[in-house]
């Protein structure tokens, strides 16, 4: 059964911009080492562009069950055309600095935090119930092709060819994914029960608060994604060091070892469905957990990249499994009016904890060496 043509204005758009991300992903660390080559510093991109997601999801999320999710959506994405365009200008110039990557990234992760909440949001008014599990397999594969699988050795191949291409390309995709989500016909706009009486926004905020914590099961989800989140933080802020001064790798082999986790992604929204029929919800998501763990300590002993891209493909595997069963859970259990409140608790916890993850890494990596918070990730996963 067809999802229908506003799910595929929506598919298109994320597909578009998740490309453009998927080449900043690569462009930007490799941006921060040209500047710098202290971990901590480096890892700064990443504290900013997560540290949002401390400060502001909570707000993010009431001001989504209020306003109009697709124009939210499309505003958000030329905000993001404007900001990463600055930078790839800033670039082209030859006046970029890490303050200024620090300040881009920080409004971008801030103004991710509402595009996020509306993204998930908005899937129940576009797809039946019956549809979700099949329409968020579909947009994670496609996330995860364009992402981490086509992005990020595009993105390594054009920083070599000209260093500001990467980021203005990706302001283009912005550009161009605003325009199809403004496109999407039907009523995004969150219904109010008649009669409600006007609400604060921190009363709504309380709202959604309560209604996470009382519930245990998406209470449970949303810390272990937190712990989980925040030990892969403390790995990716770093890798881009540990490829080139451990593994060797330049700037393309960098975008090539990225796309690990991308191909594993795609094998696991092939195989999510057989895999959760298999084993069941509750032991996919520890098995997720485990075998990350595992895999960790693999890199951490290894110099060898093929080794290294073999392990982050179990992880990318296993991500998306996750991803499917908790997404999906959340998008059938959670009522609409009041899904962007609780999703942003939700991403509060299981998503404040990547800029403390990122600064531990630089931390550990500049006093232990590079594979430390690879066995840090290991150790507490494990655990």
């Amino acid at each position: 059964m067809s999802l229908g043509p506003e799910y595929r204005k929506l598919w298109t758009a994320s597909t578009i911009s998740n490309l453009g991300d998927g080449v900043t992903l690569t462009a930007g660390p490799l941006l921060a080492a040209t500047l710098t080559r202290d971990p901590v510093l480096v890892a700064g991109v990443a504290f900013a562009q997560r540290v949002p997601w401390l400060l502001f999801p909570l707000i993010s999320g009431a001001l989504v069950d209020r306003l109009d999710r697709r124009r939210v959506m499309g505003y958000v994405d030329v905000a993001r055309t404007a900001l990463i365009g600055a930078l790839g200008v800033a670039v082209l110039l030859g006046s970029a600095s890490l303050v200024l990557m620090y300040v881009v990234f920080f409004l971008m992760g801030t103004l991710e935090t509402l595009f996020d909440n509306a993204s998930q949001a908005i899937l129940p008014a576009v797809v039946s119930r019956e549809q979700l599990e099949r329409a968020n397999s579909r947009l994670l594969g496609a996330e995860i092709v364009s992402n981490e699988l086509a992005g990020p050795p595009l993105g390594g191949f054009l920083f070599g060819v000209a260093i500001a291409v990467p980021f203005l390309l990706d302001a283009g995709t912005f550009a161009a994914a605003a325009a199809l989500v403004l496109a999407l016909r039907g009523g995004f706009r969150p219904e109010r029960s008649e009669g409600a009486p006007p609400t604060t926004l921190m009363v709504e905020i309380g709202e959604g608060l309560r209604w996470l914590w009382n519930h245990r099961l998406i209470r449970t989800l949303a810390i272990m994604l937190g712990v989980f989140n925040m030990t892969l933080a403390a790995t990716q802020a770093i890798f881009v060091l540990f490829a080139q001064d451990i593994l060797g790798l330049g700037s393309f082999g960098y975008g090539v070892l990225l796309t690990s986790a991308a191909v594993g992604g795609v094998i696991g929204s092939l195989m999510a469905d057989r895999i959760i029929l298999w084993l069941g919800s509750g032991r996919s998501l520890q098995a997720a957990v485990l075998i990350s763990a595992m895999v960790l300590a693999v890199v951490a002993l290894s110099e060898s990249a093929s080794v290294v891209w073999a392990a982050f493909l179990l992880v990318g595997l296993t991500g998306v499994v996750w991803n499917v069963i908790t997404v999906s859970f959340r998008q059938a259990v959670v009522p609409q009016d009041i899904f962007g409140r609780v999703n942003s608790v939700y991403r509060l916890l299981g998503w404040g904890g990547i800029s403390v993850g990122a600064l531990l890494g630089g931390f550990l990596a500049r006093s232990f060496g590079l594979a430390a918070p690879f066995w840090f990730a290991a150790a507490v996963l494990a655990v």
